[in-house]
């Protein structure tokens, strides 16, 4: 009985819905008609915007350049100071695995920087850099990362390399720190960078600054790095040299007497005291730096630039003596573990910013950061390893 009510029931149900459907529908189509203008209405206001080059961009993290008076910022500063030099990129087989170039002006030191760098035809260049400035943010003993997705170049913005996370993701915590505020103000890195960047421009790089750091912490590092490195190689089948080379960055001694924070210059400020500092230098540059590399020559050059009872303080006034004790071993370590054998340096130049012509780079808009007389000069070695 219920059931046949309910099914009556159903029936009546059916014939009211058929009768409510007609209604229902066209209110519906009303309303779905109304909808459809009001959004129609709120596109045409409210477009979504299309993806274009600015807002890619605007999801870089970009380091700027930071000297635009020592080193050049635009394109035409870069060709024009070729020029002058009377110097042209020229294809080259060269295979350089490491190179140590200056960082200062390029009034003084533009020719040293294309001769040290000639030979580095890698896609992937890490850099290995001065921390000029690490006594600012306390940073010492462990190397600089950034997290800078390109850096600023006269020739475009200059993609790091995605093997840098790589390669810090294969590092000890102890090993490394991320800093971008030092690195953004280091200029020993970005000096290079437009060498390196005008003659490749699907360049990459892998910038690491070297702080305060003793000899026993650049062994343990640049061996965590050596291996770090040879697992990213394997991983992406990349070659030493071929496909990823190390740049050190490094300028000599720093010698003289005046707008120097203390006397620099241990032999006097004549001819003679001139002399005898450029005899010291390729005094240490022949036996720490050339031939066949090796762990008392690396440790040989601490010994020559830093106090052995303060590793903080200099010695003889190199800047780069972290970067290029800590640069070296890396690059001896990792060529030891693709290779079997050390590498060999090769001394080709050393120059200073008072013993030659300068070419003007006044009217570029560039000049100079420091004086260079007989009381306040910078040396530079230009040397390659393979």
């Amino acid at each position: 009985m219920s059931k046949f009510l309910f099914h009556n029931e159903n029936e009546q149900l059916d014939v009211t819905s058929d009768q409510l459907k007609d209604n229902k529908f066209k209110q519906m189509k009303k309303y779905i008609l109304l909808a459809c203008i009001a959004l129609s209405f709120l596109s045409c206001k409210n477009e979504p915007k299309q993806e274009t080059s600015d807002n890619v961009s605007s999801n870089k993290h970009i380091r700027h350049v930071h000297d635009t008076i020592g080193f050049a910022k635009y394109a035409w500063q870069m060709e024009s100071i070729y020029s002058r030099l009377g110097i042209a990129d020229k294809e080259n087989d060269l295979q350089w695995k490491v190179a140590i170039s200056p960082h200062d002006d390029y009034k003084y030191a533009g020719r040293l920087y294309y001769e040290s760098l000639k030979g580095i035809n890698a896609n992937t260049v890490i850099l290995v850099g001065v921390a000029h400035r690490a006594r600012n943010y306390s940073l010492q003993d462990k190397i600089i990362f950034g997290s800078y997705t390109h850096w600023e170049s006269p020739y475009g913005d200059l993609k790091v390399s995605d093997l840098n996370s790589e390669i810090m993701n294969n590092l000890k915590d102890d090993a490394y720190v991320v800093h971008d505020s030092m690195q953004n103000l280091e200029h020993s890195l970005e000096a290079i960078v437009p060498f390196l960047h005008k003659k490749n421009p699907e360049l990459e790089i892998i910038p690491i600054l070297v702080p305060y750091i003793n000899y026993e912490t650049i062994d343990a590092i640049s061996t965590q790095l050596s291996k770090a490195v040879l697992k990213v190689l394997k991983k992406h089948n990349l070659n030493y040299g071929e496909d990823v080379a190390i740049v050190i960055s490094n300028d000599a001694v720093h010698y003289g007497n005046e707008e120097w924070s203390g006397d620099l210059a241990p032999f006097g400020v004549d001819d003679e005291g001139t002399e005898k500092a450029r005899e010291m230098d390729l005094e240490i540059i022949n036996n720490c730096l050339t031939n066949d590399i090796t762990e008392a020559k690396i440790k040989r050059f601490t010994e020559y630039t830093v106090q052995q009872d303060d590793y903080k303080e200099y010695k003889w006034v190199w800047c780069g003596r972290y970067s290029v004790p800590f640069g070296l071993d890396f690059a001896n370590k990792l060529n030891i573990l693709t290779n079997n054998k050390p590498l060999t340096g090769t001394f080709m130049h050393y120059q200073s910013s008072i013993d030659h012509e300068l070419i003007d780079v006044e009217d570029l808009g560039m000049g100079t950061t420091a004086i260079a007389t007989q009381r306040h000069w910078v040396a530079y070695a230009s040397l390659k390893y393979e």
